[in-house]
């Protein structure tokens, strides 16, 4: 019994090689060219989801709500998210912000909202896909004399995406619905 157990494991540690190497080109994916700018597109695109699908899933009176008298509406910080998201993705392209800037303090309804965070997200889009790690590495000036590389400001700005989406989820769940991240399995 024990030689063959051992004639069992014997054979498989020796074929582990052999098919690992046969296998290795279906299993692992090809190496990004620009990995470092993949990384954080990859966090952008999961936080352009959740964000965009909050603003769907949520009805249009969610628009007006604000969960007390101090903080911002659901539909005034969907504005602001389109306004940053304007402001940091132009900084990081080096070009004049094609946002008027005032998203958040001029459109009111569910529709217009949603179409100016949809059209935020596709300029930033454009700014992804025409970046790699090495333009990424240089460094613009950033909210006015701050000197940042343009990976940076890309990251930043998903960090602020994140930080509202998290205002989003509150205001969702307040009214009873469940956020775009819980919806997809995520906690």
């Amino acid at each position: 019994m024990k030689k063959y157990l051992f004639a069992i494991v014997l054979g498989v540690l020796l074929a582990s090689p052999v098919y690992a190497q046969m296998g290795a080109e279906k299993m692992a994916p090809a190496p990004a060219s620009n990995p470092i700018t993949a990384g954080e597109k990859g966090s952008y695109e999961m936080v352009k989801g959740y964000i965009l699908k909050s603003a769907e899933l949520a009805p249009p009176a969610v628009f007006a709500f604000k969960a007390t008298t101090e903080v911002r509406t659901f539909g005034q910080i969907v504005g602001h998210i389109a306004d940053a998201n304007y402001m940091m993705c132009s900084a990081a392209a080096g070009e004049k912000s094609p946002g008027s800037g005032d998203i958040e303090k001029t459109k009111k309804t569910k529709a217009d909202l949603s179409s100016a965070l949809a059209e935020s997200f596709a300029y930033c889009d454009k700014v992804f896909a025409a970046m790699t790690d090495a333009d990424g590495a240089q460094v613009v000036k950033f909210m006015g004399d701050m000197d940042s590389a343009k990976l940076s400001i890309l990251s930043f700005n998903t960090a602020h995406d994140f930080e509202h989406y998290g205002n989003l989820v509150t205001y969702l769940r307040l009214n009873k619905l469940v956020p775009p991240s819980t919806q997809m399995g995520a906690r």
